[in-house]
């Protein structure tokens, strides 16, 4: 589907949801006093207007405080969510009376009389409320618990050309901060906590430090820079980190655009992280090496395509037979990093998961699934790895269902 019917689309989708929605509260009420009935109705559409006037207020003002525009649009996103399942079992139950009402034009009753169609209607309707209810629970819950319920996720992976010495070496792996979205220093001081208590041997970062300003950083550097490692702390820029997303013409310009971009890389080196601007490093582990390579945000999907991936990859030690690379895009994969058969692993971000979707040891699914071949967890192709993070902060909708925030430890085994 285009981008130009796109919104339409949805918005007679989502005008469909609330009327389906109202039809189900209308029908649960019908046994009560006209009164009740009258005052159920008027507080359904005011508290629907209410929702959706602070929502669209939220997301259109751009003074508005940051907190207030991601709960207000989350809760509005829950809304929309549950009423869009309300739809379903309504839906279908119009399609089957459609179907009945064309059986009987052309002179094949059906069946039930209407007092049994109004007892399943009632019923259908109590189901349909029920399962809207599950999304909307969910997604209160992803922002007030969700979005900060920390998880660590161990990976162990088995190379043939691992340099012995590193047998049993432990990688860290963090992305897509998005230090922008907090509104306290506290989240944070948890997940490095639990960073150093992992203990790695290497710590990588993977992308989008911020939403779009330099400045959101900045109130964290302290915290982040309490991430322990005995070797350097190698980082990457994602897609935000370029703040391609400002509308800089009112804002000061390119100038102040890339006075934005060289603060941010600045903020980097602050925190202690060495960061990799499509170069290569070289890890020596009881008398054995490995290659690290850092390239700058490149995507397939849309995204700027900054990297230099061949530049990169150039400045890595030819000798080490070994390589890891950190690419923010998991799209980078596909496209570009295949053609460099020596690069072993590569470590990405981007997705978030989607921040929402169902993340079960037999079954995993998000929306961002249709867009991303890649999108979430660990994935090969011959000899080569990609692992994408889910990330460990949040953008958009301010929490996290399913795909929680995630630190991920890799345990490299030779064999």
């Amino acid at each position: 589907m285009s981008r130009s019917l796109f919104l339409p689309f949805f918005l007679v989708v989502v005008a469909a949801a609330e009327w389906y929605a109202f039809q189900a509260v209308r029908t649960l009420v019908q046994g009560v006093s006209p009164g009740a009935r009258r005052t159920t109705v008027a507080l359904y559409w005011l508290v629907t207007a209410l929702v959706w006037g602070l929502g669209i207020w939220a997301m259109s003002n751009r003074r508005a405080h940051a907190s207030y525009k991601a709960y207000l649009g989350g809760l509005l996103l829950a809304v929309i969510a549950a009423k869009m399942v309300v739809i379903v079992p309504l839906l279908l139950e119009d399609v089957v009376r459609v179907g009945r009402w064309a059986a009987r034009l052309i002179g094949r009753p059906s069946g039930s009389g209407s007092g049994t169609a109004i007892s399943r209607s009632e019923f259908l309707s109590k189901v349909a409320l029920v399962a809207g209810a599950v999304p909307f629970v969910a997604l209160l819950w992803g922002m007030f618990k969700g979005r900060t319920d920390y998880t660590v996720k161990r990976v162990t992976l088995r190379f043939p050309n691992l340099p012995a010495s590193f047998d049993g070496f432990k990688m860290l792996q963090i992305s897509d901060l998005h230090t922008g979205s907090f509104q306290s220093k506290e989240p944070l001081r948890r997940a490095v906590a639990l960073i150093n208590e992992q203990a790695a041997d290497l710590v990588f970062m993977t992308g989008d430090l911020v939403n779009n300003y330099a400045t959101e950083v900045e109130e964290h550097i302290d915290t982040l820079a309490g991430i322990r490692s005995a070797r350097p702390i190698y980082s990457i820029l994602g897609n935000h980190d370029y703040s391609d997303y400002v509308d800089w013409s009112k804002e000061g310009g390119q100038a102040a655009k890339d006075a934005n971009l060289a603060r941010i890389k600045a903020n980097h080196a602050k925190i202690g992280w060495e960061l990799l601007l499509d170069e290569a490093r070289t890890v020596e582990h009881n008398g054995e090496k490995i290659s690290i390579i850092g390239v700058q945000n490149w995507g397939a999907k849309g995204f700027a395509q900054y990297g230099n991936l061949a530049k990169a990859h150039a400045a890595a030690d030819p000798t080490t037979p070994f390589k890891v690379l950190l690419s923010h895009d998991p799209s980078h994969w596909d496209a570009q990093v295949h053609q460099y058969e020596d690069i072993d692993l590569m470590l990405a971000g981007h997705t978030h998961g989607m921040q929402f979707g169902v993340n079960l040891p037999f079954l995993k699914w998000s929306p961002v699934q249709y867009a991303y071949k890649q999108w979430a967890g660990l994935y090969q192709r011959g000899r080569q790895h990609l692992y994408v993070n889910t990330g460990l902060g949040f953008l958009g909708y301010p929490g996290r269902v399913g795909f929680l925030p995630e630190i991920t430890v890799f345990e490299l085994r030779r064999g």
